[in-house]
This record gives C-alpha cells, structure tokens and sequence, in this order.
C-alpha cells in the first residue's frame, strides 16, 4: 500500500511539467473550427452574372418608366393646349357679352368702341397658332387690322398644332376631317345673346371642330355650339 502511494506521487510529479507547458495551448480542432467561417466570410460576394442581371433589371425598368413618363407629359400638354383655346373662346364669349372696348379714341364724337362683336379667327394653313378679334366691321370675319394687339396672335409651341378643322363638327375627329374638312373658321359673339356665329370658307354654320395634335400623335378637339356651349373631347390616335 505504500508503495502504490509512492507510485502515484512520482506520476503526478512527473506530469506536472508536462501539464504547465500545456497551459494556454489551444486545441487544434478548435483552431480548425474557428478558422472556417472567417474564410468562407472573407470569399462571400456578387459573380459577375449577378451583377449583369441586377444591371439588366434596372436598366429594362428605366426605359419602361421614362416611356411611360415622356407619353404622360405630352398628353398633360395637349390637354392644357386644348383648355387654353376653350378658354379663349370663352373669353370672346365674355367679351361680347360685357362689351368690351376696342379702339383708342373712344370719346370722340359717333366713336363706336363699344358695338363690335368678338371672335377667334382659326386657319389650317397657319397650325400653331390662333388669333383673338375684335369684329369691328361687323362681317364675321378676321383681318389683321382687328387684332387684339396686347394679346393675340396666341402662339402654339412645342411642336402641337392645329391639325383639323371641321364644321359642322361631325361625330369624331376622324370622320370630320373626311366629311366637313374647312381651311378657316371665325366663331363671334355679339350681344346680348351668348350664341356663337360661326362662320367658315364654306359659309355659315351650327358648330365646329378645332382638332389638336401633340408630336406623340395624341389627339384632343375643341368643339363649339352654336347655342354657345364650348366642350373639350380626348379623341382616338389617328
């Protein structure tokens, strides 16, 4: 029994040097295990085709957006275009009723500043752009002495223009422009009534059809009754 105990002293003698030059060692599969994900972390990233598909996603999305955008301002454009001339007939419509003055030396004796009519003079040969009149000679036409100097003619800019005009109006832009094509239209109003004379190169007339068109091909008409009533109408691309 001593000598057993003897024998275990010298053994744990004997392994103590051992054990201290192990101290702080660390194990080789913990190295292993550690190591790992740290160069599978390092090699992780984007291959090359991934970043051509992303490259192609973006760039098919962009054209599709920009398309869509540039079709949308256009049609934005021409159905300001087509309110703007609404609302300068409306305005000849105003004028007529309220009496507007036209003329300079309206004091003198006989002067008739108050007795015209007012009108919008409309010409296929010239597309882009339209003139607002007084109807001083009472004939229901425009000349150019009649013009409202401080503001007409309106100019069409943008590459829209006056692409048809109809009178009668017809059902659409389309038969219109086959059935009653006109090269002129003058639309005066004269009070007190707020009716609409319209006049054209092929005489007289119960209504009318300016068609408009943007460079996109979109296509808007502005249509006038001879009761007054003045509609703005999307039409179908021609």
């Amino acid at each position: 029994m001593v000598r057993i105990n003897q024998w275990h002293r010298s053994a744990a003698s004997s392994r103590a040097p051992a054990l201290s030059a192990l101290k702080g060692f660390t194990p080789l599969e913990k190295t292993r295990s550690t190591s790992r994900p740290q160069r599978r972390a390092s090699l992780t990233g984007f291959t090359l085709i991934e970043l051509l598909v992303v490259t192609a996603i973006i760039v098919v999305v962009s054209s599709v957006v920009l398309a869509s955008n540039n079709r949308f301002g256009g049609v934005v454009q021409l159905e300001n275009l087509a309110y703007d001339i609404a609302l300068s007939i409306r305005q000849a419509q105003v004028y007529g009723i309220a009496v507007q003055k036209f003329g300079t030396n309206c004091s003198a004796a006989g002067a008739k500043c108050y007795a015209s009519g007012y009108g919008v003079h409309f010409n296929s040969a010239d597309p882009q752009q339209y003139e607002l009149y007084a109807d001083v000679d009472k004939d229901g036409l425009f000349t150019v002495s009649e013009n409202l100097d401080s503001q007409s003619p309106y100019i069409i800019r943008n590459g829209f223009k006056i692409s048809g005009l109809c009178a009668p109006q017809g059902t659409d832009a389309a038969t219109c422009t086959q059935i009653s094509p006109v090269s002129q239209i003058d639309i005066v109003f004269v009070r007190p009534e707020p009716n609409a004379y319209i006049t054209t190169d092929g005489g007289v007339k119960d209504s009318a059809r300016i068609i408009l068109r943007s460079p996109r091909g979109d296509v808007m008409s502005i249509v006038v009754e001879q009761n007054g009533q003045i509609a703005v109408r999307r039409e179908s691309a021609q």
